[in-house]
């Protein structure tokens, strides 16, 4: 008798155990000063900011998300995008795991356009192609800007760039499909409003360093929360910027603070996502985002 899969939501705890663990050790090394100064120093400035940098990033992730159904062939309004990425941006960042805001967009999505199976596949490519793109110009950024890892990204960018042609061209059917153009230029611009939000978070956290070497410190930052042991994106993020923040002469205190001052921004740059489920709640009858898929 053959032994049962381990279900997703097994998994989800685990990633979820797993940032908390990180944390644990976090606030064990460090303290958790750190930890309240990245809460008492947020204004309203900041507060804008991340609003604003929410606003950006979210409606350029919704408009990369319609790139890639429409190529699928689902009609999917760009309001309606919009609306189901603040919601699910909201459950990944309320909710252990850090994905089932995605899951739930994408089932919703695809029941919304009877076919459950496109539209998860819709929303997989536009993940994993928009987190590439992002991942691919982390790197490069990493390997122009001084940092403590410039020396080891500079070697990543060449395995990085043969495994993409590698992918690509055994995916060059599927890949001549993808709106890479639009992927590509909407991704930096989603990665731009992350980074500020990133830079603003390090200046209230008291950070004075230049942006110039405060940059490469925030791209490893979040490139560590693409890592899947997290508690809803948290762990990662502050152990890395702990020590990035270190390595570059600065402190892992303040590291840990502009870590922090980051999850409490983004978490209020989700809110409005908090909006759309009530509305959802007080209206059920609001079709989703999908519309109907083409012939």
């Amino acid at each position: 008798m053959t032994a049962s899969r381990p279900s997703r939501p097994f998994w989800g705890w685990i990633r979820a155990i797993g940032g908390l663990a990180l944390l644990a050790v976090l606030l064990w090394r460090v303290g958790a000063g750190p930890f309240l100064t990245g809460v008492r120093r947020i204004d309203a400035v900041a507060l804008g900011v991340a609003l604003a940098a929410g606003a950006l990033t979210t409606v350029c992730s919704a408009w990369r998300w319609r790139l890639v159904a429409t190529r699928l062939g689902v009609n999917l309004p760009l309001h309606r995008a919009i609306a189901a990425y603040y919601r699910a941006q909201f459950l990944n960042t309320t909710l252990p795991g850090g994905i089932a805001g995605d899951v739930h967009r994408a089932v919703r999505h695809g029941r919304s356009i009877g076919d459950v199976r496109l539209g998860v596949r819709s929303v997989a490519v536009e993940r994993i192609a928009g987190q590439a793109v992002v991942a691919g110009l982390g790197v490069l950024l990493l390997a122009v800007l001084p940092s403590p890892v410039r020396h080891y990204a500079l070697y990543a960018l060449i395995p990085f760039a043969v495994l993409a042609g590698v992918l690509a061209w055994r995916q060059r059917r599927r890949a001549a499909e993808m709106p890479w153009l639009g992927v590509a230029g909407l991704s930096a611009v989603i990665l731009a409003g992350h980074l500020t939000t990133f830079v603003v978070a390090a200046r209230t956290a008291g950070a004075t360093a230049s942006v110039t070497r405060l940059l490469p410190l925030t791209v490893c930052a979040l490139l560590a929360m693409m890592l899947p042991l997290n508690l809803a994106g948290w762990g990662p993020r502050e152990g890395v910027a702990a020590w990035a923040f270190g390595a570059a002469g600065l402190t892992a205190e303040q590291g840990v603070a502009t870590a922090v001052t980051y999850g409490v921004l983004g978490l209020v740059a989700c809110l409005p996502g908090a909006l759309v489920l009530l509305a959802r709640v007080l209206r059920p009858s609001t079709p989703d985002a999908g519309v109907a898929a083409h012939g």
